[in-house]
């Protein structure tokens, strides 16, 4: 019981940590208006993107080498830098239609943005032959969760930066892919 246990808070804390990212992008995208209910689905496909990569990344783990991981980081910077770019330069214009919408394909291609760095955690766990149902289960729980708590509190500064508040989430975005891109 004891082994179990100390995989489950490991595992735990490794979901928080990835969950992070969520939080983070969800903060920008939090700032440009959406509806409680265009936040709840974010947060649930954000968290459905966060069980299914680590899970594909478990399959896997054993075929992969680890500059796949890498990859899917480079891959996720770029989104992301890309929906912030379009997200800076829209909210300058004067339509209102310009703006990036967290809807369809767009909500889509965010959540594999910020769910993508989990699947080269997925390959790790897959190699090391962690509990693969618990770890993709805490990983789409605490991703869901925090994406909505940065949804949340991206609403809530948003509307203390009035019509820059869409820049201002682009910008974040932006450089957080610029950290995908170039970690430290």
């Amino acid at each position: 019981m004891i082994p179990f246990i100390n995989e489950l808070i490991t595992l735990s804390i490794m979901a928080f940590a990835v969950g992070m990212d969520a939080f983070s992008v969800g903060l920008g995208m939090g700032m440009i208006p959406l509806r409680r209910k265009q936040m709840f689905f974010i947060g649930l496909t954000v968290g459905f993107f966060h069980i299914c990569m680590p899970f594909f990344g478990i399959l896997m783990g054993k075929l992969l080498s680890e500059t796949f991981g890498t990859v899917a980081n480079y891959t996720g910077g770029i989104i992301l830098i890309f929906i912030g770019l379009q997200m800076c330069f829209s909210s300058f214009k004067n339509d209102d239609t310009a703006r990036f919408k967290p809807v369809g394909f767009g909500l889509i291609l965010f959540a594999l943005s910020v769910s993508i760095d989990s699947f080269s955690i997925g390959l790790s766990l897959g190699i090391f032959g962690a509990r693969a149902v618990t770890a993709i289960l805490l990983f789409g729980f605490f991703s869901a969760c925090l994406t909505w708590t940065g949804l949340f509190f991206g609403k809530k500064v948003g509307g203390m930066f009035g019509k820059y508040s869409e820049a201002f989430g682009g910008s974040i975005l932006f450089f957080f892919g610029l950290k995908f891109l170039f970690p430290l």
